[in-house]
């Protein structure tokens, strides 16, 4: 199946990643990179996206490019907005998460509660009905798994992460779906609701509220 383009600049492309597919070759899948690759040429990845999360993901199309994205990405210039279902009930419903990231044995990260070199991320939340809770969540860091353990942290595991302890479902529901940065002068904001998984197709039109996701944000 074709990788779908979303958004095609000189300099680059963004591409929605499905979930599910791994960054790079597992066993014997090819992994998004190299996907990208057979179907667009020759690409320069700039940034990640976990196996279990749908959603936006950026390809320069030369290494000058690649090496400006490094940039806006160091300096907390690039604005990433993600998606995330969970039920229960939150410890808070909106506000900063903050925290150290210390990995554990088994492969996964945990939260602490010192602030040596903390993650971030902001987000607001609301209810969907029969227990269920959509999240908006902007992090302000890239930190290894930061999403998923912060939510955790919440008492509310992305619902299909059962690394983190989350509920088995049909798909992790934790999707990047907004981008917005600036590229030489020019102001890019790209966004797109998640396609894939039963729970965001029936939630859609509630989802939708959350658009453009960086003006919630401003609202705050």
């Amino acid at each position: 199946m074709p990788l779908p383009l979303v958004f095609e600049h000189d300099d680059f492309i963004v591409l929605d990643k499905p979930a599910g597919v791994s960054f790079h070759c597992e066993e014997n899948e090819l992994g998004l990179a190299q996907l990208a690759n057979q179907q667009f040429g020759t690409l320069w990845p700039v940034h990640r996206l976990d196996k279990l999360t749908s959603g936006l993901i950026i390809f320069a199309k030369s290494a000058q490019a690649a090496a400006l994205f490094q940039t806006l990405f160091a300096s907390h210039q690039m604005n990433k907005y993600y998606l995330a279902l969970a039920y229960g009930k939150p410890k808070k419903k909106q506000g900063m998460i903050t925290g150290d990231m210390q990995k554990a044995r088994s492969g996964s990260w945990m939260l602490m509660r010192t602030l040596e070199n903390p993650a971030r991320t902001r987000f607001i939340s609301q209810s969907l009905g029969d227990g269920l809770r959509g999240y908006l969540l902007r992090p302000s860091t890239g930190r290894t798994h930061q999403l998923r353990v912060m939510m955790k942290s919440l008492g509310t595991p992305i619902l299909g992460d059962e690394r983190y302890a989350g509920l088995r479902a049909d798909r992790g529901y934790l999707d990047a779906f907004g981008l917005q940065f600036n590229w030489q002068g020019q102001a890019i904001e790209v966004m797109r609701l998640p396609n894939q998984g039963e729970l965001f197709l029936v939630h859609q039109s509630q989802l939708t509220e959350w658009l453009p996701p960086w003006q919630q944000f401003a609202l705050k």
